[in-house]
């Protein structure tokens, strides 16, 4: 059983005979003097993200994130690209298939707290029409089905 919550730090753990246990934040904060106090690593402060693709999204030039809102902005930016996608889907000739995103999380070095590296967007396009892929997707189904159709009776 562990003690109540209150204006004390201490915690009794009876079965460990443990009088006294330093508590573990998970929001990076350390107590100094019965205050809280937020603290960031310099890894933390000097982390930048920047996109790379060839869209026009945020991020195109480097921009700070803060670690507790890495999860927010980078899948945001992420829906910008799902976004384009989907206008592209619209247009004459092209169907959107399907639009995935994935974020990859990190842990600092430093500080040891857990955020949001990046994140990519995967789509997939189908075209129809006179560009060259719907050209050689037609010729291939067209040899594709060549005597499928046999009749061997006759």
């Amino acid at each position: 059983m562990i003690g109540g919550i209150g204006a004390s730090n201490r915690y009794i753990i009876p079965a460990a005979n443990i009088s006294y246990v330093t508590p573990v934040n998970t929001d990076n904060t350390v107590f100094s003097s019965g205050r809280v106090s937020p603290v960031e690593c310099q890894t933390c402060k000097n982390r930048k993200y920047q996109d790379g693709s060839d869209e026009m999204v945020s991020f195109k030039t480097p921009g700070k994130i803060s670690p507790g809102e890495s999860c927010a902005k980078v899948m945001s930016h992420e829906q910008e690209h799902v976004a384009n996608a989907i206008a592209e889907g619209n247009e004459k000739n092209k169907e959107l298939v399907s639009a995935t995103v994935s974020l990859k999380t990190a842990i600092c070095p430093e500080c040891g707290r857990a955020y949001i590296a990046g994140g990519t967007t995967n789509t997939v396009m189908k075209t129809y029409g006179d560009d060259p892929y719907s050209k050689n997707l037609k010729s291939f189904e067209a040899e594709a089905m060549k005597g499928n159709n046999v009749d061997l009776v006759a």
